[in-house]
């Protein structure tokens, strides 16, 4: 199932779909004709598509370890159409996409990042980590970009804003700097350093897919958007070296960048366990896709699969990318045959279907660049790095521990250290509904810091009890007051993780 269409590019003028591989050509003016443009378009959103319904079964079912080739996949004519209408949240990464291109196409591209972060945390779809802790933040008056930083986000650096930036590559053909641009704007919504770091590079990648269709260089251009000397650009460089030291042997590049990188030292979930949501860590396996798929459509997909943890976000951003490069027609009919049954069904929680949003996606291109007879023109545009910003820093974690404490009064915590998470919910514990939002108090040694509410609600729910992060060293003991006890219903305390200075 090897993907055969190449593209061309005649310096300075032309690109189209046939011949040898190229170079990037920076600073040029390139024209696409508009059916290859088209092409290209449809690519990458089936490509997505298809890329996260294979996933979807494997999605964090291997947390630190990779999938076995002995382990089957499974896929037929109609799995994309069951799927689209038995398992909608699998679809969390198109969706969120398209809650922001519905956006765009209300308010414009130069919609400021309010518009953006309203449409998602109004939605009625369900959201995790770093999308719920910030959907949390937004509602309760805390707006961009604190509502992604990680001091008021145990999630920035996981994996959100790198599954939703796929259609802001798409928007930008060859203009990487462009991209950068709104992923700064929309990114810091929901995400911060690293997690911002994962949507820079998935978006640059898909805007060099228009104009190159050599993976590595794609890999490794893309990468100059992220600073050195951050844990991302360590990890892709990582990914590089090691692909190049074991060119026939993926699991031994995943292994030896899972043991570097694996880490995670945010997201209060994966601290100290295989679950890893990190935008790094999951950012390098479609990478590791990328590299050794080689361009098989299949081949791509299947190791950024393998590679366990986001499963399904993974091979989705794998595919969209090589769907850009290569475009709709080179996708193998296999594959297509599902993608065919839906694609004039609106997504979940959106106005828009595949082949509509394909549609925008062509129109707003279009509407932001010159264009000729039949065909667009723009400028490819060498990348430049972004700012450098790093979660948290200066800090590590140095304890876990796990409490299963129910209140309905007040609870207190000793630690000792400079920052920390508490894990939870409000329980119902009896038969009233959902409206019940409880009001808590939280004190640290005896002086009262934060009162927050917690809805029972799942849309509206508060991710976590309780963060805070760099107060002073030392022995401390938090105590959480429940101001509106209710009799129906517990506040109840699963894990916290304990940080203090490096």
């Amino acid at each position: 199932m090897t993907v055969m269409k190449k593209l061309l590019i005649i310096p300075l003028i032309v690109l189209t779909a046939c011949t040898q591989a190229p170079k990037v050509p920076y600073g040029q003016t390139v024209s696409l004709d508009k059916s290859t443009l088209m092409d290209k378009i449809k690519g990458g959103w089936y490509g997505q598509t298809i890329g996260c319904t294979y996933g979807g079964p494997t999605e964090f079912k291997y947390k630190g370890g990779l999938i076995m080739e002995e382990i089957p996949i499974p896929w037929y004519d109609d799995y994309i159409y069951d799927t689209y209408i038995e398992d909608p949240g699998l679809y969390d990464d198109v969706y969120m996409d398209l809650t922001f291109m519905e956006t765009m196409l209300q308010h414009g591209l130069d919609a400021p990042a309010d518009e953006y972060a309203k449409a998602f945390a109004y939605a009625d779809y369900k959201l995790w980590h770093a999308n719920q802790a910030a959907r949390y933040n937004i509602l309760n008056g805390r707006g961009a970009p604190e509502s992604g930083h990680w001091k008021f986000n145990p999630h920035a650096d996981d994996i959100d804003f790198q599954i939703e930036a796929d259609f802001i590559g798409m928007l930008y053909p060859g203009q990487v700097n462009k991209a950068s641009e709104l992923s700064d704007r929309i990114g810091h919504i929901m995400n911060y350093g690293d997690g911002w770091y994962g949507g820079v590079y998935i978006g640059a990648m898909y805007c060099l897919a228009y104009v190159c269709n050599d993976i590595p260089t794609i890999v490794t251009e893309a990468l100059k958007t992220i600073p050195e000397g951050t844990k991302f650009h360590s990890t892709i460089s990582d990914c590089i070296k090691f692909w190049k030291k074991y060119p026939n042997d993926w699991k031994q590049c995943w292994f030896e960048v899972t043991n570097r990188h694996a880490n995670d030292v945010g997201c209060p979930e994966g601290v100290w366990n295989g679950f890893n949501i990190d935008a790094t860590i999951n950012s390098a396996f479609v990478v590791i896709g990328l590299l050794y798929g080689k361009g098989d459509f299949l081949k791509t997909m299947d190791i950024s699969t393998r590679c366990g943890n986001d499963s399904d976000c993974n091979p989705a951003s794998a595919a969209g990318i090589l769907g850009v490069m290569y475009g709709y027609d080179a996708i193998p009919d296999y594959w297509k045959k599902g993608a065919e049954k839906i694609k004039d069904i609106p997504f979940p929680y959106t106005s828009l279907s595949l082949e509509q949003v394909c549609e925008e996606n062509y129109n707003l291109i279009l509407k932001c660049n010159e264009t000729g007879d039949n065909c667009i023109l723009f400028n490819v545009e060498k990348p430049q790095p972004v700012r450098y910003e790093q979660s948290f820093e200066g800090i590590k974690p140095v304890e876990k521990r796990v409490l299963k404490r129910a209140f309905t009064t007040q609870a207190s915590f000793s630690f000792k250290g400079n920052s920390i998470v508490v894990e939870g919910s409000v329980r119902k514990t009896g038969h009233a509904d959902d409206s019940y939002v409880a009001s808590v108090t939280a004190l640290l040694d005896g002086r009262e810091i934060e009162h927050f509410t917690m809805p029972v609600d799942y849309i509206t729910r508060k991710y976590e009890i309780f963060s805070a992060y760099c107060f002073d060293s030392g022995e401390h003991i938090l105590t959480l007051r429940l101001n509106n006890p209710h009799p129906d219903f517990e506040l109840y305390a699963s894990e916290m993780v304990v940080y203090d200075s490096l």
